[in-house]
C-alpha cells in the first residue's frame, strides 16, 4: 500500500484524494536542512503522534504515541547522535517543538526520510501534519484534520509514501 503525492497538492491513497501542501520550495532529490523542500523518494511511515490532551486515541493500525510538553525532534546539525530523532527537550540542542499551540502537530506522522542512519544536514523532522490553510511547509506534507483522520484509518504499519 502506497500513498502517492500527485501534482504537489494531492495525496492519493486507496481511492481517496486528499488536498495537501508541501515544502515552500517544492520537491528535491537533494534535501538539505532548512531548504524548505520536501524530499523525493519512497519512504516508510513512523508512529502516529497525537495530542491526548485534546483528542482521544484515534482509530488507526499505527502505534499511537501521546505528545508530551517535553518532546522535540532534533534538527541540530551539530548533534550527530540525536539528529532527526525524537528527543526530550534540551536547551543545548536545536529542535522542532512537538507540543505546539498552533495545532499543526495535534496529529503527525514522521516520514522515515534520512531515518535509520541519519546524515547530519540532509534534512530532518519531515512529517505528515495538519494545516488549516494549505500554506507551504518547511518540507513536510500537510493536510486538513478531517482528511488526516480518514487517512490514518486506512493506513497499515506497512504503508509507504511515494513523493515524486
Amino acid at each position: 500500500m502506497i500513498i502517492k503525492l500527485k501534482n504537489k497538492d494531492t495525496l492519493d491513497f486507496e481511492g481517496f484524494k486528499f488536498k495537501c501542501s508541501v515544502g515552500k520550495n517544492g520537491l528535491t532529490s537533494n534535501k538539505r536542512e532548512g531548504d524548505k523542500k520536501t524530499p523525493k523518494g519512497i519512504f516508510e511511515l513512523e508512529k502516529l503522534y497525537y495530542r491526548n490532551d485534546k483528542f482521544k486515541k484515534p482509530e488507526t493500525m499505527l502505534k499511537c504515541i501521546p505528545i508530551k510538553k517535553n518532546m522535540g525532534w532534533c534538527h541540530d546539525v551539530n548533534n550527530q547522535e540525536k539528529y532527526n530523532k525524537l528527543i526530550k527537550i534540551n536547551k543545548k540542542i536545536k529542535y522542532e517543538k512537538m507540543f505546539r499551540s498552533d495545532k499543526k502537530y495535534d496529529f503527525l506522522i514522521p516520514i522515515k526520510y534520512n531515518f535509520k542512519k541519519p546524515k547530519v544536514g540532509k534534512g530532518s523532522a519531515i512529517f505528515i501534519h495538519l494545516t488549516k490553510d494549505y500554506k507551504p511547509t518547511a518540507g513536510c506534507i500537510a493536510i486538513k484534520l478531517q482528511d488526516f483522520l480518514v487517512l490514518i484509518k486506512l493506513l497499515k504499519r506497512s504503508t509507504r509514501i511515494k513523493i515524486k
